[in-house]
């Protein structure tokens, strides 16, 4: 499959199969006839990309847990730590985000209480 095939069959932008390519990780791609050709590896590969971009992790950071997952064999911890120091950023952010919304409510109470004592 060309990248250009991957690209529109499951709707990976070609910026981030670029940078896949970029980064050496596509042992499998072959470039034939001037066009990389993806396996049925190298799609996984980047489905897990693709997930760890839709969760927050920045390139540099999917690059070195990708990196991590190719050479296996005792990286399971790294690669573990990476996901729950994530997790933890995620909480951190989904615990400031409930903050304002208690905020923002408050205000929004104080407001319809004013309505509610003109109106009353």
């Amino acid at each position: 499959m060309t990248i250009y095939e991957a690209s529109g069959y499951y709707s990976i932008p070609m910026e981030i199969l670029r940078e896949y390519e970029s980064w050496g990780l596509c042992g499998a791609v072959k470039k034939v006839m001037g066009a990389w050709q993806y396996d049925d590896t190298d799609l996984e590969r980047l489905s897990l990309i693709m997930t760890l971009h839709d969760v927050g992790f920045e390139s540099p950071e999917i690059e070195a847990y990708m990196k991590l997952l190719l050479e296996q064999d005792g990286t399971e911890g790294q690669r573990l730590q990476m996901l729950e120091k994530k997790r933890a950023h995620m909480l951190d952010e989904i615990h400031f985000r409930e903050k304002q919304l208690e905020r923002l409510d408050y205000l929004r109470h104080h407001i319809r209480k004013q309505q509610a004592a003109k109106n009353g």
